[in-house]
């Protein structure tokens, strides 16, 4: 989670929402990204999103079994979806994202059953610092 907040950090450094994600397996680094919507003028560019598809192009399968992604923000209903069909086994998130978080925040979607997978998670790994980076870049550009 502390390579997730530094990846975080670079996003707010080109002004975008820090949210940073790190994809791992068995301790080994797969994929990572930052937010980076506005710079790369894509709506789906995600934290979790870049380092989906960063794992995906070096394992070479859009399936990523036996992983776990660590970010920085609850995921959101798009990003949950890809994690579903990436088929990641474990989600572990900092803080909740009260208004558009799709695990606890405003939905539960990893316990929906209608998906034909199980997405384990856990929240709360680092929230604070989470937090406070989020509140200061918002509080920034006000």
């Amino acid at each position: 989670m502390r390579r997730a907040l530094q990846l975080a950090e670079l996003a707010a450094a080109v002004g975008e929402v820090p949210v940073g994600a790190v994809l791992v397996q068995g301790g080994e680094v797969l994929g990572e990204g930052f937010n980076q919507p506005i710079g790369s003028h894509d709506p789906t560019a995600h934290a979790e999103i870049v380092a989906l598809r960063a794992a995906a192009r070096r394992v070479g399968n859009y399936r990523l079994p036996d992983t776990t992604l660590y970010v920085t923000l609850e995921p959101c209903t798009m990003c949950i979806g890809a994690l579903m069909h990436a088929r990641v086994a474990r989600l572990v998130f900092a803080a909740r994202e009260p208004r558009a978080g799709a695990v606890v925040s405003t939905q539960q979607l990893c316990e929906q059953g209608s998906f034909n997978h199980r997405l384990a998670w856990q929240e709360g790994a680092l929230a604070a610092d989470s937090a406070a980076l989020l509140t200061a870049f918002f509080r920034a550009r006000r």
